[in-house]
């Protein structure tokens, strides 16, 4: 694999570099992951891309010709570049399970590590978890509004480079997609690898009727065959029934499924199941493609839309409705001579203000367990389930709720411990199933696609009251 050591920041070595001069090397920082709002003014995102950023720290290393070329810019230290060859991330992380379903202002991945750590894996550890967040996010509401039906990811060749595209299709596979059109996921990830033709297929016979014919020659047992190349109702669909008449059905075989791809999607799919259910071919699946998100797909659906499955491509692999994941990482905490010193980003902008302090992260849970609330503690805090508990708007603070009948769980796990990883990354199953769960533990208040229910993220008191403090001490002060 690629090192990606020099996949950072320019001044991430600068102030490296500036940190080892004035002897911080082994000085400790916190830092959080965390983002501000949710993409399309969704109600929650989906948290992905935690296992390639342990991957990562565990490989991270300079190898002689990445510190040859840094020495050539002629402005790091010797001894610096000393430290860079012997280098390896000797820090804490806890995160959030890949899967997860989160929200604003939450500590979803901390980093506890000398700061020049620190400041080495930000750039890498930032484009990471916002591009596979961004898609996870996209997915979970694309694979909500299709209601149960499938949804196939077919976007490699309009996603932003190789990487996107494969590791887009993984995070959209942990939120609910089927399949991908992407064969490097499946080889890799085991990302269910599907598709039959395209246009080309067709276009490179004398007539519609030999390609198709020829195609069912060559998978007869899973013949699905794209039907508007030419004229969908008149030509593609009369065709595909008559090959399965005059060639599949004679052998046993059934015609598996047709694609539309272009036109009017909801009335080309009454016609077509209108046309294919005469034929008795009531079983034979339709499948949609052509620039589909989320609203249209919804559209769709209440035009009565006769679609089994939607092959989903752009808009889901570029989220491009809103293709930018606003995840940011920041120091919220230094440890000096022993003690711990919480550190805050004040700004004119409220919502840019941070929540300083090693913190955690805790969901309450009715007892059917539908999620009431998230709480944001100081690390070291702990909410007890057998006691009533008095949640409150961080903002509005005369904005309060008493729960009882509780479950809190703890949703930061350790994954590294000074240095060493301390557990393996569930698989991609696995961070599948958990997504679904946790999908299913949101109200449908707060997943629907329109002005949704937000969702609560409340602080505790002793991390409010520290906030309130921290802002007090350095108000005034430039941010």
């Amino acid at each position: 694999m690629q090192n990606s050591a020099l996949l950072m920041d320019f001044y991430a070595l600068t102030m490296a570099n500036s940190y080892f001069e004035q002897g911080r090397q082994d000085e400790i920082a916190y830092f959080d992951y965390f983002f501000r709002k949710v993409p399309d003014e969704g109600g929650y995102a989906v948290f992905a891309g935690l296992e390639q950023v342990l991957d990562y720290l565990e490989n991270l290393h300079f190898s002689e010709r990445e510190i040859e070329f840094l020495q050539q810019k002629h402005i790091f230290s010797a001894g610096f570049l000393d430290y860079l060859r012997r280098f390896h991330f000797r820090g804490d992380v806890w995160a959030v399970q890949e899967g997860s379903v989160v929200f604003p202002n939450e500590p979803l991945l901390i980093v506890r590590a000398p700061i020049i750590d620190c400041t080495l894996i930000e750039a890498f550890l930032l484009l990471t978890l916002n591009h596979q967040t961004l898609i996870a996010t996209k997915a979970a509401r694309i694979v909500s509004v299709a209601q149960g039906r499938g949804v196939l990811e077919f976007g490699a060749r309009r996603a932003h480079g190789a990487d996107a595209a494969h590791f887009g299709a993984r995070a959209a596979y942990i939120a609910g997609v089927d399949g991908t059109s992407n064969v490097y996921s499946d080889f890799m990830c085991g990302i269910p690898a599907l598709g039959t033709m395209a246009h080309a297929y067709v276009q490179s016979f004398d007539s519609e009727y030999e390609a198709f014919l020829q195609y069912a020659e060559t998978y007869p047992d899973n013949t699905v065959l794209l039907v508007d190349t030419y004229d969908t109702l008149h030509q593609g669909i009369p065709n595909a029934i008559r090959v399965h008449q005059e060639y599949l059905a004679p052998r046993g075989y059934k015609l598996k499924g047709i694609r539309i791809d272009s036109g009017d999607l909801a009335y080309l799919s009454i016609r077509a199941r209108e046309m294919l259910d005469a034929a008795g071919l009531t079983e034979t699946k339709i499948t949609v493609s052509n620039s589909l998100d989320e609203y249209l797909i919804k559209d769709l659906l209440l035009q009565g839309a006769k679609i089994d499955s939607f092959g989903v491509g752009e808009r889901l692999i570029t989220a491009k409705s809103e293709p930018v994941f606003g995840g940011v990482y920041k120091i919220v905490a230094l440890e000096k001579d022993g003690r711990l010193i919480p550190k805050i980003k004040l700004s004119e902008t409220l919502q840019k203000t941070t929540t300083p302090g090693f913190k955690n992260l805790w969901r309450l849970y009715d007892q059917n367990r539908k999620a009431i609330a998230d709480v944001i503690t100081l690390h070291d805090e702990i909410i007890d389930n057998g006691k009533p508990y008095m949640l409150f708007d961080p903002e509005y603070t005369w904005k309060t709720k008493w729960v009882t009948d509780f479950v809190a769980e703890q949703k930061l796990q350790q994954w590294f411990e000074q240095g060493e990883r301390r557990r393996s990354a569930p698989t991609l199953a696995e961070s599948r199933a958990y997504c679904r769960r946790e999908l299913e533990s949101l109200w449908n208040e707060v997943r629907r696609l329109e002005k949704p229910h937000g969702y609560y993220v409340d602080l505790s008191q002793n991390l409010w009251t520290l906030k309130q403090h921290l802002i007090e001490r350095h108000s005034g002060k430039k941010s």
